[in-house]
């Protein structure tokens, strides 16, 4: 975190004692620090900002200091994870005041706790099912520069497309899982037993198969998910696979159903993201249907911000 000093007001807020923020603050300040190549030392500098690097301490201390990032406004929410955040936001009738107040605070929230908001990393996306003309959307400036509006982006390791479609997520897995079945082939011809192959297939090509995969499977069609089998097929000579759809029936019910499709006839659809991405959510939708938007595992951790709409 920049701001030690922030953060352990932020800390004492919070209700931790005073002895322990203390404790806190002098392991955060005056840290020696000096590079080593070789038999090269460079001179030592002392660091106050930030936290040590690879140190288990500091992601906790990160998220405590941006525990306070939350959303103005009861119709966006602001969904972080690690350095990663994502505003989204719904437009109504074709006012985006609220989405875009909501990106400016968060940029003023940005600029008080002495974090950079990297706008070339910054994307916006605009999800719009409304029947008839396609509507116009201003765009989004932070700190006066416009941010990059895009079809589709990846958000923390899931393509999502503007349409909610899954076909780039789709190709995109098939892409990285043929790269591993080669050396998967090279394995079997030199003799590798098949429980090392079985494991190696489930080390590096069911993990990329099944990565989210309570978010998108349900919303494949019948065409992308013959195209993932087929993966699963190739390397079904090694030992008895379990196919995708198998893996995806053995997850708990509760958690797929908050995965299904969504309808296809929402008004508007829009998620917004400062740091992130902009989504519209739709006009007229109830409980259930933002609770399909938004990650189940962000609907756990905040079950008291679901929209009233």
């Amino acid at each position: 975190m920049p701001n030690p000093t922030k953060l352990v007001t932020k800390l004492m807020e919070l209700g931790l004692r005073a002895s322990l923020c203390n404790w806190i603050l002098n392991f955060l300040i005056h840290r020696p620090q000096y590079v080593q190549i070789g038999r090269n030392t460079s001179r030592s500098l002392t660091i106050s900002t930030g936290a040590p690097q690879g140190c288990v301490f500091s992601p906790l201390l990160y998220s405590l200091y941006t525990h306070d990032c939350v959303a103005g406004h009861s119709t966006n929410s602001i969904v972080t994870f690690a350095n990663d955040t994502t505003a989204v936001g719904r437009i109504t009738d074709g006012d985006e005041s609220e989405c875009r107040s909501e990106i400016d605070q968060l940029t003023k929230w940005c600029q008080h706790n002495n974090l950079a908001l990297n706008i070339s990393k910054t994307k916006e996306l605009i999800v719009d099912f409304g029947s008839g003309r396609m509507r116009t959307h201003n765009p989004v400036y932070v700190n006066r520069t416009m941010v990059e509006r895009v079809k589709n982006f990846k958000f923390l390791g899931v393509h999502i497309s503007k349409d909610l479609s899954w076909t780039q997520r789709t190709d995109a897995m098939i892409r990285k899982t043929h790269q591993h079945l080669y050396f998967l082939r090279r394995l079997r011809r030199f003799g590798v037993l098949k429980r090392i192959l079985l494991n190696f297939y489930r080390c590096t090509v069911q993990t990329i198969l099944t990565g989210c995969i309570m978010a998108w499977f349900g919303n494949l069609n019948v065409q992308e998910q013959k195209r993932l089998q087929k993966v699963v097929n190739t390397a079904q000579s090694i030992s008895d696979l379990t196919n995708i759809e198998g893996i995806y029936r053995s997850l708990p019910q509760k958690c797929r159903q908050h995965h299904q499709r969504p309808t296809p006839s929402w008004p508007s659809t829009h998620f917004t993201s400062a740091i992130g991405k902009k989504v519209q959510e739709p006009e007229n939708c109830n409980v259930q249907v933002h609770e399909q938007l938004l990650p189940y595992s962000h609907q756990t951790i905040k079950p008291t911000t679901s929209h009233k709409l």
